[in-house]
């Protein structure tokens, strides 16, 4: 039988040649299985690789979150449609520029000279208008000083520059210039209009609050010794008159002190604000040598104050143009 004859050769087999069965130990020759270490020192690598890669996947999210949010940042929003190309605004800035430059032309014009304002004229005014722009070619004008009093943008490529000049009769006008810009070109595309300049308002009348007359006693004697150094500008003496953190520089030799003229004081605290009047002596202009040195002129100003009480004398603390209205006298 097959199984005896297996049996049979048993003493042929040799120890190597022995298979055991999966499910049984190889108890019987233990030194000779290879040894295999199954302890948990070999786990480390995959935590290791398990943390490299959620480290990874968690750096290529944050960056597509971000890039998400930075495209949209950047896109233009829905509903709306993206910007126009080449659109601009009015240029308000050049236009006043320019409506500057055409009125110092177009309100100065004389008889002799009206060739010349003509050539002038057409480098604001559109082919075929009318070279001397409505002038009869007679009378004599002069432009003073002119300055831009306002802007009126009144679509895409159309503006009205208003300007106020001083003409050499005396009168102060304004001057509305209509203005054309387009494609960076500009012109004057209609006739200006001459228009009556700011009329004259009476500024009110506001009671001043009674007068402390002992401290308008102090400040007159003060002040003239105050008035000599910011005359001159003179920082060592003005520095004994400013209060703690007061910045005050002078008027450098520009003028000389003449006399305080009134001091107005109101009643208060140890802070006040006063009204001074002063009259200062304008250095004349030069003159050529050998000729008689004019007398300076003299002119009165007035100045609002902030004084701060000191022991027994008063700290300038500002000093400022005065917002107090001029006496009104008969008209």
């Amino acid at each position: 039988m097959v199984r005896r004859a297996i049996l049979d050769r048993d003493d042929q087999l040799t120890a190597e040649d022995e298979v055991l069965p999966a499910s049984q130990p190889p108890a019987a020759h233990p030194d000779l299985v290879a040894a295999h270490w199954r302890g948990a020192g070999g786990r480390w690598l995959v935590w290791v690789a398990r943390t490299v890669a959620w480290a990874v996947l968690l750096i290529i999210g944050y960056r597509g979150v971000l890039a998400i949010i930075q495209d949209h940042g950047s896109s233009t929003p829905s509903g709306s449609a993206p910007p126009a190309a080449g659109s601009t605004k009015f240029p308000v800035t050049m236009a006043a520029a320019y409506a500057m430059e055409f009125g110092d032309v177009y309100l100065n014009f004389s008889p002799a000279k009206a060739a010349q304002r003509a050539h002038d004229l057409a480098r604001f005014l559109p082919s075929g208008a009318d070279p001397q722009l409505g002038w009869n070619g007679t009378g004599t004008l002069h432009l003073l000083a002119e300055q831009v009093a306002a802007v009126a943008v009144t679509g895409s490529h159309t503006a009205v520059v208003t300007l106020l000049g001083r003409l050499s009769n005396g009168d102060l006008i304004e001057l509305g210039v209509p203005i054309y810009a387009a494609s960076g070109g500009m012109s004057v595309s209609g006739d200006p209009a001459l228009l009556p300049g700011p009329a004259k308002a009476s500024p009110q009348q506001v009671s001043q609050s009674t007068a402390d007359q002992a401290t308008e006693t102090t400040l007159q004697d003060q002040l003239p010794a105050f008035f000599q150094a910011y005359a001159s500008g003179d920082q060592t003496t003005l520095s004994r008159f400013a209060a703690p953190g007061a910045h005050i520089t002078g008027l450098g030799g520009s003028a000389t002190f003449g006399a305080i003229d009134s001091v107005y004081a109101p009643a208060g605290g140890a802070s006040r604000q006063i009204s001074v009047t002063v009259t200062w002596q304008l250095a004349p202009a030069s003159h050529a040598a050998g000729a008689v040195a004019a007398a300076p002129a003299a002119m009165q100003m007035t100045y609002q104050m902030t004084v701060v009480r000191q022991g027994g004398s008063w700290d300038v603390q500002s000093i400022g143009a005065s917002a107090r209205s001029l006496p009104q006298g008969p008209p």
